[in-house]
């Protein structure tokens, strides 16, 4: 090994020894970005990994903020993705980034989704339950304040999650749907997609699995009382009639498309980390 090489491998182990985290900051992009540009954006490793399940898929990743700008707050996230096994948690790592690095502690979940074994309706939401009460074995996490907070097929799953609050050993603060999906019933009638996808996600279509469908709407069980909704008037993957379907806040990003919410160099990021500063 040349001095160069060994004075970066010393480098890197003074890094870790010290749980120094280098701090990312992300330019301002226009609105309406793509999943690709999301994908692109660069990211910090999460500080521990915490299984709550036996499964693979049954893990959380937690980001801690920097010491000196901890609000003592923890936000769960819910990465979206339409229920699928192909899309996972990786397209959130710069949002958690983000997140921690506003002061926030984020716990993000994986769960299983349509296509893993155990996935879709309703182990997927049995999982995201499981991950929130996981919070309580993770030491030094503050449970004085909470965020739920989820991104499309995961704004589903964490708004059926506040609606159901009696079932959850922490207590919710703010439950935030971020372009999410309010409502399988009327969603698994348009034809994008994700749309598409519903029924797979459900076992069945509307007619064939009622009952399911209507335990799978948040708004079949009363919505919890923080909840808000943040929708762009340019989403063409979760329209915006989505947010327009449940007795809930509403605040538009006027331009923001389906992902701005998960790219911290928008607007509609930072009316995001507004929200949780105002409410949280």
């Amino acid at each position: 090994m040349d001095f160069r090489a060994l004075q970066c491998a010393l480098l890197i182990l003074l890094i870790s020894a010290s749980g120094w985290a280098a701090e990312y900051s992300y330019p301002e992009v226009g609105s309406d970005v793509s999943y690709g540009e999301v994908l692109a954006l660069p990211w910090r490793d999460s500080d521990s990994q915490h299984s709550y399940g036996q499964d693979p898929f049954q893990f959380g990743r937690l980001w801690r903020p920097a010491a000196d700008k901890d609000s003592g707050a923890t936000v769960v996230l819910v990465h979206g993705g339409c229920w699928l096994n192909s899309f996972d948690m990786r397209h959130s790592y710069a949002l958690a980034t983000a997140l921690a690095e506003a002061g926030y502690t984020v716990w993000s979940l994986e769960y299983r989704r349509t296509g893993d074994e155990g996935g879709g309706w309703p182990g997927s939401f049995e999982d995201v339950q499981a991950g929130i009460n996981h919070l309580r074995q993770i030491g030094d996490i503050s449970l004085q304040r909470i965020a739920l907070l989820g991104h499309s097929a995961g704004g589903h799953l964490a708004l059926l999650a506040g609606a159901r609050q009696d079932e959850l050993t922490v207590e919710l603060d703010l439950v935030l749907g971020l372009a999410a999906i309010t409502d399988v019933i009327a969603y698994a009638a348009g034809d994008n997609s994700c749309q598409q996808a519903t029924a797979g996600f459900m076992g069945g279509s509307p007619t064939q699995r009622q009952a399911d469908y209507r335990q799978a709407n948040p708004a079949s069980h009363g919505l919890h009382d923080g909840t808000v909704l943040l929708h762009g008037d340019r989403d063409a993957i979760v329209p915006l009639q989505q947010a327009e379907l449940l007795d809930a806040d509403l605040l538009l990003s006027p331009g923001a498309g389906h992902f701005d919410w998960t790219h911290p160099g928008t607007a509609a990021f930072n009316q995001l980390l507004q929200v949780l500063a105002e409410r949280l």
